[in-house]
């Protein structure tokens, strides 16, 4: 059994009314400059408020990769109130483990790569907060693509010159794709570049900017097909039975958590701004099941209207726009799509590299070099090339998207199992082997060894099933595998060879996770 370990010693751990913008973080005396600056350290202030948090999940849920989610759900060949189920099941696990990765980040004012040194030990938490960040900048660059195609229509309709530029192409892509990309990317750099209060303000408005699109198109939609003539019961096939619905339910369950496993998993880098953890829960409520929820319904209420209204189920809100056929409606559909997509690209691909490529090397990268390396990174990739090939999708992005589910298990285990929600926040900044989180040479061994060999089963899963053509649904539950492989493997190794320290709620230099601020 491991023995109550006393605090080093060390700056004491400081009150705290802790953050808004990167780089408002305290640096206290004795933080080791290889593991620190002012984005990384402990915030100096929380600001953020329950309706920013729903802004975030906003940003998150009205894009159009959620449009595209939430109206194929009802083409799986099951009824509509078992697709509610599965929405309304599927988005309650989401919120249940939004929060269990927010409480440690809130309570301690560190982004998620920090937070991880406390499990993974101070270097060791970069292995996760590579993977992590290789995950985000592929995607970053696969958005920041989408959106530009988004881009493309409206140049083609109010510059019908624009067309000649499909004709000439540089790496893959087109003269008028490569205008359309820069636009996009130097866009977002800028918003990056402005900082979190920026961020925070954009995504505020970004939200309930698409909702205003989004009624106005499901009202303009339904008022040309008729009320009666639209059907909630999307799918193609004959209905399933009962017990053949059931896989498929669960399958959409799965496809829900997995499509917010990106957003939940970094969701710490911005619950790290919020008031109080009640303020988070509660913008996730209204965020997740509310909202989502909502949002599902105008999806599937404009879906369903393309049917009688073009004779075809269309589940691509800019198909819709583009068979709208106004100039107007063009214009404004485009660019409110264009704007979902920068936010969701903007909260979920950009800020998490940014802090994860920082953690590596503190004193070189910035939080802002760290984003703009992403940024960069997304371009070398070219996403063009590959993101609508199958195969790369499954041994690249398939392959690290496999990992972020032990990343999850881990941390949970390690956080709320383990150290029982007690957390040392100065010694994550430090180097000194008589720390508490130095581990061996910076690494705690169990959860190295936790994620190697958990993360080949869950990879093994992703892409094995697919790839064989062997029972093909185990693919859909990578995502859960992984999770509850790292959790149960990591609790095991630290109950055979205890690694992490067990800390006293009573020591001054330990947060302890409670609901009132150790203050």
């Amino acid at each position: 059994m491991a023995t109550e370990i006393q605090p080093p010693v060390a700056a004491p751990h400081a009150p705290r009314t802790t953050a808004a913008p990167a780089g408002a973080g305290v640096v206290r005396p004795g933080y080791d400059p290889a593991l620190t600056n002012e984005d990384l350290a402990p915030l100096r202030k929380q600001t953020w408020t329950s309706y920013n948090i729903f802004a975030f999940w906003m940003s998150d849920v009205h894009s159009v990769g959620g449009y595209v989610t939430a109206g194929s759900l009802f083409a799986l060949g099951i009824a509509s109130w078992q697709v509610l189920i599965a929405l309304v099941v599927g988005i309650l696990i989401v919120q249940v483990f939004a929060n269990l990765v927010a409480k440690p980040s809130q309570r301690t004012g560190v982004p998620y790569p920090v937070i991880n040194r406390a499990v993974f030990g101070v270097l060791g938490a970069n292995v996760p907060a590579i993977i992590r960040g290789l995950i985000a900048m592929a995607w970053y660059g696969v958005q920041t693509f989408l959106a530009a195609q988004s881009l493309n229509i409206v140049f083609l309709k109010f510059i019908p010159a624009s067309a000649g530029l499909l004709e000439h192409s540089f790496l893959g892509l087109s003269a008028l794709g490569w205008i359309s990309y820069a636009i996009l990317w130097v866009a977002q750099g800028a918003l990056f570049w402005m900082g979190m209060d920026a961020i925070r303000r954009f995504i505020d408005w970004a939200g309930p900017a698409v909702y205003v699109i989004m009624i106005a198109l499901a009202i303009y939609l339904v008022s040309r097909a008729g009320i009666g003539n639209i059907s909630f019961t999307l799918s193609a096939g004959a209905p399933l039975s009962f017990g053949a619905s059931i896989p498929v339910m669960l399958s959409a369950i799965a496809l829900v958590v997995s499509y917010f496993s990106g957003p939940m998993l970094n969701f710490g880098d911005f619950s790290r701004y919020a008031k109080s953890f009640d303020a988070v829960k509660r913008g996730n409520l209204w965020g997740l099941p509310i909202n989502f929820l909502f949002f599902s319904v105008l999806t599937v209420l404009c879906a369903s209207a393309t049917v009688p209204v073009f004779g075809k189920l269309i589940t691509d809100p800019i198909e819709t726009v583009q068979a709208i056929g106004a100039p107007f409606a063009i214009l404004l559909g485009g660019l409110t799509f264009v704007t979902a997509t920068v936010g969701i690209n903007i909260v979920a691909n950009f800020i998490s590299p940014a802090f994860d490529f920082s953690n590596v090397a503190p004193r070189k990268i910035s939080w802002r070099a760290g984003g703009m390396i992403a940024a960069v990174g997304s371009v070398l990739l070219t996403p063009w090339n590959w993101y609508g090939n199958d195969q790369a999708i499954l041994y690249t992005l398939g392959v690290l998207g496999a990992l972020i589910g032990p990343l999850f298990g881990i941390l949970i285990a390690g956080y709320y199992i383990v150290a029982k929600q007690r957390i040392a926040v100065d010694d994550m900044y430090t180097k000194d082997p008589a720390a508490r989180y130095w581990y061996v040479k910076g690494c705690n061994p169990n959860a190295i060894w936790t994620l190697v060999v958990t993360g080949a089963v869950s990879v093994a899963s992703a892409v094995l099933p697919s790839a064989l053509g062997v029972v093909p649904w185990l693919s859909n539950y990578s995502w859960f595998i992984g999770c509850a492989l790292g959790l149960v493997v990591f609790v095991g190794m630290e109950r055979l060879r205890p690694s992490m320290p067990v800390l006293a709620a009573d020591d001054p230099s330990v947060d302890d996770g409670a609901a009132v601020g150790r203050a």
